[in-house]
């Protein structure tokens, strides 16, 4: 038989893992079960990870997505609606990661502590006829703030950012860190990894491949003309016509707008980007745990361009972004299309720094 205070201290530990602090009702004196704040007994070893909109359209999914993944112990999830229901849900997987939940801005802050990795899909939905500019006065504001706690609770943490428009949410949450004296640019990852995965399923459907042995970088931006996939450069090689490329390059850059018009109101992107998400992520947190060769394309702080923030091939590594690639040689349509993108970029760009510098 095993002492009560034992007992109630191993009930005390599954409770503590489905409430924060402020949702549990007032504990029984007389039970004397009292919530504890400590890891569950067999949890994984790994890395702890955030997700700041865990209970939205993206969060979800990308929740049950990194409770999948091995290489996370600890999975907090943060938003202001909802996730006493979300973090029960997941918190039930048989997978190695304990899952915490947090409620409201007051407990962002608990959310943040310790954290390797923030992967941040917070904000309002692109619906049929929005841009993701029209998405800009919301959602610049969540993510100011949002990054504002990070800088003062992990600022060493791997920010992973989804909320669009990325073109201008990248730049706000650099000024911000700039404003905290926490700004590591290999630590902010603009997260284009849709566009990528959008075109090598695109460019699968056209060569009738598996798009899992198709390649296809995607530079720029994370937004309509700026969303550059360069075909010139798809592994494995191969030519397509000007038609194809006009077709895949027309479709890569509006694969966001095919899904809201299908959803028709309903939303936009949420379970393909989870799975985009889910990707990237696993690629950082390969980064981190010191495996070599990891290559994806993010937006990040970069010098590739005369911009100060351009998409491209990264090197993920221990701290993040190791090394940004260049853009390789680009063919005359890619090119065009380059001096397109960066025009947008270059007003994106401004739109987000002005938006902390006013």
């Amino acid at each position: 038989m095993h002492p009560t205070s034992n007992v109630n201290q191993r009930i005390a530990r599954i409770a503590a893992h489905l409430q924060p602090p402020n949702l549990q009702m007032e504990d029984d004196a007389s039970s004397n079960l009292n919530r504890v704040n400590c890891r569950a007994k067999g949890g994984a070893t790994g890395f702890k990870v955030a997700i700041l909109g865990a209970a939205g359209g993206i969060g979800q999914p990308l929740g049950l997505l990194m409770k999948m993944n091995p290489l996370v112990s600890v999975l907090h999830l943060y938003d202001v609606v909802n996730t006493p229901g979300v973090t029960a849900d997941i918190s039930h997987m048989d997978t190695g990661a304990v899952v915490r939940g947090f409620l409201g801005q007051q407990q962002l802050e608990d959310a943040l502590i310790g954290m390797d990795l923030v992967i941040i899909p917070a904000g309002v939905p692109r619906k049929p006829g929005m841009t993701r500019d029209d998405l800009f006065n919301i959602n610049a504001g969540i993510v100011k703030t949002l990054c504002e706690a990070i800088a003062k609770c992990c600022p060493k943490a791997i920010v992973n950012l989804i909320s669009n428009p990325v073109n201008s949410t990248v730049p706000i949450a650099a000024e911000v860190f700039k404003r905290a004296g926490t700004y590591d640019p290999k630590r902010l990852l603009g997260v284009t990894m849709l566009d990528v995965v959008r075109a090598n399923t695109f460019v699968a459907e056209v060569l009738g491949l598996d798009p899992r042995d198709v390649d296809v970088p995607v530079v720029g931006g994370h937004a309509g003309v700026t969303i550059l996939p360069l075909l010139s450069q798809v592994k494995p090689p191969c030519a397509f016509t000007p038609k194809e490329i006009d077709y895949l390059t027309d479709r890569i850059q509006n694969g966001g707008t095919e899904v809201v018009e299908a959803k028709a109101g309903a939303g936009s992107a949420t379970l393909s980007m989870a799975y985009a998400a889910v990707k990237f992520a696993d690629a950082c947190l390969r980064g981190l745990r010191g495996d070599s060769g990891i290559i994806e394309c993010a937006f990040v702080d970069s010098q590739v361009t005369e911009l100060p923030f351009f998409a491209s091939k990264v090197r993920l590594g221990r701290c993040g972004v190791e090394e940004v690639l260049p853009l390789g040689p680009l063919n005359e349509y890619e090119r065009e299309g380059l001096e397109k993108a960066k025009k947008e970029l270059a007003a994106s760009i401004e739109k987000g720094i002005s938006f902390v510098r006013k």
